[in-house]
């Protein structure tokens, strides 16, 4: 009786031991669909912002304080004068989300290095900047305070026709999936302003690099 017992625990325990095996894998399996899920149904509402096409229609701005511009397909404007420096650039969404246009950071100069400021120190846009999917829209930011102390180098800049670069903060929706994407404004030959896509971060999830 006592080696039955014995061999029908160890039984047991082997069936246990099978199942919570089974279980284990099971719930592995299930997670990982899980994610895989997940991560398709955020790819369906994710944007991504690059310049808009040189064919693609001019876009028309217009900011707080009546000043108007047209921004051609594949262009930036960029004006100063002594009470302001406005700065706009067309853009193209080639991602399936909406994007939505949160806060910007400028610098004089092309920066070709692969880091970014932090998202806190960028400036907040006074409205949020709508552009759907596999659409057309624009981003828009002004200097007016003599006293900040990018007014006066962003208006030299634009007066002195040099490179500058604007990274400009985004996010789908929802309110997740930001990201950052590079764009440089570059003085064209005709008097315009051409606008390039350097890099793009993603602050929510890792990066592909």
């Amino acid at each position: 009786m006592d080696n039955w017992a014995i061999g029908a625990s160890l039984a047991t325990a082997a069936g246990t031991l099978v199942l919570a095996a089974a279980t284990f894998i099971a719930v592995r399996a299930s997670n990982r669909s899980a994610r895989v899920t997940e991560r398709a149904l955020l790819a369906g509402i994710r944007p991504v912002l690059i310049p808009s096409r040189m064919e693609d229609p001019p876009e028309k701005v217009g900011f707080m304080d009546n000043h108007w511009v047209q921004v051609p397909g594949g262009r930036a404007v960029a004006e100063a004068t002594d009470d302001a420096v406005y700065l706009a650039i067309a853009l193209r969404n080639v991602g399936n989300g909406l994007a939505v246009l949160d806060r910007w950071d400028f610098m004089v100069g092309r920066r070709t290095d692969r880091t970014h400021n932090e998202p806190e120190s960028f400036r907040r846009l006074t409205r949020d900047l709508y552009i759907p999917p596999r659409g057309l829209g624009f981003w828009q930011g002004a200097f007016r305070d003599p006293q900040d102390p990018l007014f006066a180098a962003a208006r030299d800049a634009v007066i002195a026709r040099q490179d500058v670069t604007v990274d400009l903060l985004y996010r789908d929706h929802e309110g997740g999936q930001r990201m950052i994407s590079r764009f440089g404004l570059l003085p064209g030959h005709d008097g315009q302003w051409i606008t390039s896509i350097a890099l793009h971060w993603n602050l929510d999830r890792s990066d592909p690099r």
